[in-house]
């Protein structure tokens, strides 16, 4: 059923291409390539983007459904859905690689059969930044398919998300959503959604293929009814972004987007009327009622490809500048402190992230208080502290101006990497997950809580967090970023801001969980280890931040200038005082990770003495009966 759903949706938007011709590429000024590479663009973009859909959601349904043995591997329902999601990753890779001379071919204007046949192609490709996306698209898909090849073992499902993850995203942020003005707000959001209606999609048709048991069904309706609740509230802030109000019905973007949200709230409120059901009986599990649910999100996720390859109607209707192409919004004036503070662009993916991190830390803290046990309020403050700094940093003029002075981002890289980390760290998210979820029954199958222990113990987690491998990966990546091309690629992107500043913030946590976390975990160093640790990574910090004060070329120079901010009378020198930053910021988080260690440290050393004396009270007890003892012997001996 699934297959005559996919048949359907191709042909209907193959026809859609043939009935709308030209019309796209007349409203952007570009040549026409020919119906059927204009057809072969739409069709192959639904298709990787369904397979990528089904890859994911087959892991989601895998990561939270799954019963693994002892070993990790695999049950046997959860296998099925292993080999269905192996099956299709050689689909997706398939798709996605055919897509890169194909949509290459259209943004150039030429038949697809003349781009591959000439030497055109690599001009092509540097002049399509979606034909670039589909690389990326290529190479993730292909890791993905090649993994699931060689692993039946539940934690490397969870380990190849990531992968998955990003080969859904990184087409949507070179589309229209990496474009003109907003596009930060775009970006971020889209991210968000793609990611949403990814899973949604997924899950809806991994239920269909193998429906949940009794045990499992309510689990997997809420995970539906997440996914579908963030896709439409992202899909609308899209849209404001994106189209008109004028445009809703008077473009063929608008009808597509009509149809879109049209099913996708469809298929939620299916949903929530099936929970809410359930609230005076059994979730009934319907097959009809599962495949047409499902088929209604492949409706959706047609309706956005077709989307994706044609100029929102927003873009059409602007007035380029420099500022909307690199930065999406404009900074008139020169940086201030009031400025800094009061400059917001709120980021929609990593800002809303962190707000959803308090919320849950909080929750599980009202939790453990409600059942009777404390939890230290420095954790709490310590968490929260974290989270609010994460808000400000990526949405306040931090960020803002981040994006266009490589001073004031060296600002936002050492608050991401250095001061940030060490507060959630110090909040132990992990030990209040455990303690604050609920014990799985044993006839049950793994909850959140299982999912959790067996990651912190996996061998993956140890190997990141092995102190050798934390260190080379928060040392090495400040050099890999700043010290090669890559920076000149990710500083030009809204997307490169946000793997900056996601990368940043993993590398910092896991190096300082192995300072000062009190979060269980691998082994650690001694205290005096992981004291000369912190102290050995002050020099690489110095050394950057001298090396970037004192050199002649700029970082990032050709985007830099591009932007060209009339009050910036010179990159390098904002360079030279980002480096000064670079090296003087370092301290203050160092610092506090001293102290924290050293009370650790002290804790530690106080609650072995108090360990040592009771040993030593208890002993001396033993003897002291052991003499009484003897007395006695004696006294009765005499007598």
């Amino acid at each position: 059923m699934l297959l005559a759903g996919y048949l359907a949706m191709v042909g209907a938007i193959a026809g859609y291409a043939v009935v709308s011709g030209d019309r796209r590429f007349v409203a952007t000024g570009d040549s026409f390539p020919g119906t059927v590479t204009s057809v072969a663009e739409v069709v192959g973009y639904f298709t990787a983007t369904l397979s990528g859909a089904l890859v994911i959601g087959a892991l989601v349904y895998i990561v939270t459904t799954a019963s693994p043995d002892d070993r990790g591997v695999l049950d046997a329902n959860s296998f099925r859905l292993h080999c269905f999601a192996e099956r299709v990753s050689w689909a997706w890779l398939a798709s996605a690689a055919a897509m890169i001379p194909i949509q290459a071919a259209n943004n150039s204007g030429l038949a697809v059969s003349r781009v591959i046949s000439s030497t055109v192609l690599g001009d092509a490709l540097g002049a399509s930044q979606m034909a670039r996306g589909w690389i990326a698209v290529t190479i993730f898909s292909g890791v993905v398919a090649l993994a699931l090849r060689l692993t039946v073992r539940w934690v490397w499902h969870c380990v190849l998300l990531i992968p998955s993850l990003i080969g859904v995203i990184a087409l949507p942020v070179t589309g229209n959503a990496g474009q003109g003005p907003n596009h930060d707000y775009a970006t971020s959001s889209v991210i968000v959604f793609a990611l949403a209606v990814t899973v949604l999609t997924g899950v809806k048709a991994c239920a269909t293929l193998e429906p949940p048991s009794e045990q499992l069904r309510r689990r997997v309706l809420v995970i539906e009814l997440t996914s579908g609740a963030i896709a439409l509230l992202y899909g609308a802030l899209l849209l404001c972004l994106m189209l008109p109000p004028t445009s809703l019905t008077g473009s063929d973007y608008g009808r597509l987007a009509v149809v879109g949200a049209a099913a996708l709230a469809l298929v939620w409120l299916s949903d929530l009327v099936i929970l809410l059901r359930s609230r005076t009986g059994p979730i009934h599990w319907g097959n009809a009622s599962a495949t047409a649910s499902a088929l209604a999100t492949f409706i959706a996720v047609a309706a956005i490809s077709a989307m994706a390859i044609q100029t929102a109607p927003a873009l059409l209707a602007h007035q380029f500048t420099a500022w909307d192409v690199f930065l999406g919004y404009e900074v008139p004036r020169p940086p201030s402190v009031l400025r800094l503070l009061t400059f917001w662009r709120f980021d929609t993916f990593v800002g809303m992230g962190a707000l959803v991190l308090a919320v849950l830390y909080v929750a599980g803290m009202i939790r453990l208080r409600r059942r009777g046990d404390d939890w230290p309020p420095g954790r709490t403050a310590a968490w929260l502290i974290g989270c609010l700094a994460l808000v400000f940093v990526t949405g306040s003029g931090v960020r803002a101006y981040g994006s266009a002075m490589f001073s004031v981002h060296m600002i936002e890289h050492m608050a991401l990497n250095m001061f940030i980390p060490v507060f959630l760290v110090l909040g132990a998210p992990v030990t209040l997950a455990l303690r604050a979820l609920p014990v799985a029954r044993p006839d049950h199958p793994l909850g959140p809580r299982g999912w959790l222990v067996r990651l912190v113990h996996s061998p993956v987690t140890r190997f990141l967090s092995h102190p050798v491998t934390a260190f080379v990966l928060f040392v090495g990546s400040l050099y890999a970023v700043y010290f090669t091309p890559l920076f000149n690629t990710l500083v030009r992107y809204h997307w490169g801001h946000e793997f900056m500043g996601v990368h940043f913030l993993i590398t910092g946590y896991l190096f300082f969980w192995g300072i000062i976390g009190v979060d269980p975990g691998p082994r650690r160093l001694p205290f005096i280890g992981r004291l000369g640790l912190l102290f050995a990574v002050m020099p690489f910090h110095a050394f950057f931040g001298i090396a970037t004060m004192t050199m002649t070329s700029a970082i990032g120079g050709t985007f830099y200038q591009y932007v060209n901010l009339p009050w910036l009378s010179s990159i390098i020198s904002d360079q030279h005082l980002g480096g000064a930053i670079a090296w003087g910021s370092s301290e203050l988080p160092i610092l506090i990770a001293v102290i924290a260690l050293v009370a650790q440290w002290a804790q530690q050393d106080r609650r072995a003495a108090t360990r040592s004396d009771r040993h030593a009270e208890a002993s001396y007890a033993d003897e002291l009966d052991a003499y009484n003892a003897m007395l006695k012997e004696l006294s009765r001996s005499r007598r």
